[in-house]
């Protein structure tokens, strides 16, 4: 049985989340964990449930989200995971983390580009990417079909969307692909989002005022 745990980093107030089973196999998606502090309840966590990281997953490398790359690799040598269009993205977050504060910023680097349909497997569990563009080029969400949950990214938000005034990024395209790619899954199926509370496909689709029934695009 598939568990999430997620923990809310650095000043974004974004998620990083831990899935895990019953074998403890585990993906830890968007690490980002920055401080000494943070860095210490991802790992204590890990370690007091005996989990065993497998992978590293990012949905898309803004900085917020990558902040604890270099840390969860040197730490677990496990390999990191995202689509090939945000390498650029990810290579560029060293120019500009100074300017946010982030002067002790680490890089890293992709040990496998993955594709949308291509199944994450760990545990028992499998994840299905799904590729939602708009908020960053080559964004992923990861669904779980078997607990209909998807891990989101930037992508969909309790009452909103991510972002799409950062380079790479497309309002028209973020709309059409949530539209496309997430409301066409079951109503039930619940959104883990980068940032804010988890909600679910059916109250996005009536109540999201940028993409739900009553919209206005």
């Amino acid at each position: 049985m598939l568990q999430i745990k997620s923990f809310t980093f650095n000043p974004f107030s974004e998620n990083t989340y831990i899935l895990f089973d019953e074998t403890k196999e585990a993906l830890i998606i968007d690490p980002g964990c920055y401080e000494k502090q943070e860095k210490g309840i991802l790992y204590d966590f890990i370690t007091k449930e005996k989990l065993k990281p497998v992978k590293i997953i990012n949905t898309h490398c803004h900085i917020d989200h990558v902040l604890g790359n270099a840390f969860i690799k040197k730490t677990y040598k496990i390999p990191l995971w995202f689509h090939a269009e945000e390498d650029p993205i990810l290579m560029a977050v060293s120019t500009y983390a100074p300017n946010y504060g982030f002067a002790q910023y680490q890089e890293s680097n992709v040990d496998h580009f993955l594709q949308e349909g291509e199944i994450v497997k760990f545990g028992n569990a499998e994840l299905m990417p799904i590729w939602v563009p708009g908020h960053s080029p080559g964004h992923l969400v990861l669904y779980h079909k078997a607990s209909k949950t998807c891990i989101a990214g930037d992508t969909l938000f309790q009452g909103s969307i991510g972002r799409t005034d950062l380079p790479g990024g497309d309002h028209d395209t973020l709309i059409n692909a949530i539209k496309e790619k997430l409301f066409i899954l079951p109503d039930d199926v619940v959104i883990y989002p980068g940032h804010g509370p988890k909600t679910t496909i059916g109250y996005e689709k009536l109540n999201n005022p940028f993409v739900g029934i009553n919209a206005v695009n």
